[in-house]
C-alpha cells in the first residue's frame, strides 16, 4: 500500500502545479489506496475537486446507500465531485474478495465511482488518510459502516456524516453545492 511519504516523493507530485504541490503535502492529496481493479486510487489525482470519502460493506443493512452515493455521482461529477469507496471489514460486514465487493457495488448498485480495496478504517492499524481524519477531528470518526467525509477542494475535511445520514441527505447535498460553488 503506497504511503504517505511514497506519494510525496513521487513524480505525480512535481507534476502538479506548484500551489497544488503545496496543498497536497498537508491534505487529503497526500494519500492513495489500493483499487478495487488492482490500480491506485490516488487522492491527488483529485487535487481541487471536491472529495467525498466513505468507508462501506457490502453486507450492512445500509449496503443500499451505494444507490444513493452513485446518484450523487451521476448529478455533481461534471461539476466536480468525486466520491471515493473504501470497502472495510472493521464492522464484521465486508468478507468478501475484490470480485465479491465488485459485484455488489458494481453488480448490483452500478457503482462507477472509484473503489479502493479493503482497508482497515479504524485503529492504529487503519489507512493513513484515516489515522490522518482522526487526528485532525477525533469526535468524527467511523463507527460503522457508511461514515462520510467531505472534503473541500483544498483537500481538507469540512463535514462528516454517521451511517444514518443517507449520502442524498438536503444537509450534505447543501455542503458539497457550497463547496463546488467555491473557487
Amino acid at each position: 500500500m503506497p504511503t504517505r511519504r511514497v506519494l510525496l516523493a513521487s513524480p505525480l507530485l512535481a507534476a502538479l502545479p506548484a500551489p497544488l504541490r503545496a496543498q497536497v503535502s498537508s491534505s487529503a492529496y497526500a494519500f492513495a489506496f489500493d483499487g478495487l481493479d488492482g490500480n491506485p486510487v490516488r487522492l491527488a489525482d483529485h487535487a481541487g475537486r471536491v472529495l467525498m470519502v466513505v468507508n462501506t460493506a457490502s453486507s450492512c443493512g445500509f449496503t443500499p446507500q451505494y444507490a444513493d452515493l452513485q446518484a450523487l455521482w451521476t448529478r455533481y461529477r461534471e461539476r466536480g465531485l468525486t466520491i471515493v469507496g473504501i470497502p472495510s471489514d472493521d464492522f464484521n460486514q465486508e468478507r468478501g474478495s475484490a470480485a465479491d465487493i465488485a459485484a455488489i457495488c458494481q453488480g448490483v448498485y452500478g457503482v462507477s465511482f472509484p473503489m479502493a480495496s479493503k482497508h482497515r478504517v479504524t485503529g492504529g492499524e487503519a489507512h493513513p488518510f484515516y489515522r490522518w481524519v482522526a487526528a485532525q477531528r477525533p469526535a468524527d470518526i467511523p463507527t460503522w459502516n457508511f461514515h462520510k467525509y467531505v472534503l473541500g477542494r483544498s483537500g481538507q475535511v469540512v463535514g462528516a456524516f454517521p451511517a444514518r445520514v443517507r449520502p442524498t441527505d438536503p444537509r450534505i447535498v447543501a455542503l458539497i453545492e457550497a463547496q463546488l460553488a467555491s473557487a
